[in-house]
């Protein structure tokens, strides 16, 4: 028997087996009022067409919300938060619910989390990568299966599956091109996985940048690992105790970008007497910060909002693949020449 990937309902066992719905959720919850034989029969169809019990089915009668779930990487960082924020306003004029789950950049948390989402029976999904994940036989299943996905920020599988995300390649670029115009020729960019879409897009800008200022790229001023604080500390603190150190830093997000500056602070240099230093992060925290830090600031709540607006447009019955994006903007302060 050919495995259906749509998702499954208790009709669709009962038409498969000739028997009525009732006994088919009898069978489901080893009722004594069904037989052996037959609680058998329909537990092996349930697993052959991957059914999915749905907990919220008994409160459909009453009017239960409509629910959409959301996968982030790392709920506690103020752009995560300020995503789900967008997420959630958009939702709920919408008169949807949100469940929220967070991957701790881990794939098998991650996965887990697409999971249960697709055994609630969500209406969607919106997703960010976590940063380990390569393999996306998870959200591959999603599209199998009908179920709606949109994915902001680090986004995979783009002729499946819409997306939101920055352009962090022209910000990243218009970045260095400001760290050049200050007198800087030793910039570094200090990143996460290179496997990663959005650290390619904002590390090919920086690249670009010094390309066309005739700087020479040296390898040693190019550090992209685990996004991890740290780790980016002491990557940066070997960087900088090179005998041609940066006089520049671009750092990839908001944890890398004060893990930067502790590393700075740490060799006993200055910011920006010494070294100068641009991060992706949100004005939410360069305010608090001496000195105050120049950024490429995320739209992170429009981000979440338009994310979600798609996903109810394809909930809604609109199918067409869309790419948005969300434009970042360069502040400069105190941190920069």
């Amino acid at each position: 028997m050919a495995v259906n990937k749509r998702r499954i309902s208790l009709k669709d066992l009962a038409r498969e087996l000739g028997v009525s719905i009732a006994t088919v959720s009898r069978a489901l919850r080893n009722s004594p009022e069904i037989g052996t034989e037959m609680q058998q029969r329909v537990k092996e169809l349930a697993r052959q067409l991957n059914y999915r019990p749905n907990p919220f089915a008994q409160s459909l009668r009453k009017e239960a919300p409509r629910i959409i779930g959301v996968v982030v990487p790392n709920l506690v960082t103020h752009y995560y938060a300020s995503v789900l924020d967008g997420i959630e306003e958009e939702a709920a004029e919408e008169g949807y619910s949100v469940i929220s789950a967070n991957s701790h950049e881990d794939v098998e948390a991650e996965t887990r989390a697409i999971d249960n989402f697709i055994g609630m029976h969500v209406e969607g999904i919106v997703a960010c990568l976590a940063q380990t994940t390569t393999d996306y036989a998870h959200f591959e299943e999603l599209s199998e299966m009908g179920i709606p996905l949109v994915f902001f920020g680090r986004t995979c599988l783009a002729e499946k599956f819409s997306s939101v995300k920055a352009n962090g390649d022209e910000a990243a670029q218009l970045a260095t091109e400001h760290l050049i115009s200050t007198g800087c020729r030793r910039i570094a960019f200090v990143g996460g996985p290179n496997h990663l879409d959005m650290v390619r897009r904002r590390k090919h800008g920086y690249l670009e940048a010094l390309r066309e200022a005739r700087i020479p790229i040296d390898r040693n001023l190019v550090a992209c690992g685990s996004i991890d604080y740290k780790l980016a500390m002491e990557r940066t603190k070997e960087m900088l105790l090179q005998p041609e150190r940066p006089d520049a830093i671009l750092a990839f997000n908001d944890i890398i970008t004060f893990a930067a500056l502790t590393a700075i602070r740490t060799v006993g240099l200055r910011v920006p007497e010494d070294v100068s230093l641009i991060g992706f992060t949100d004005d939410a925290h360069v305010q608090y910060v001496t000195p105050r830090l120049t950024a490429i600031e995320d739209q992170s709540k429009l981000m979440g909002r338009t994310a979600c607006r798609l996903l109810l447009d394809n909930i809604s019955g609109n199918h067409k693949i869309c790419h948005k994006i969300v434009p970042q903007k360069l502040v400069i302060r105190e941190s920069t020449r």
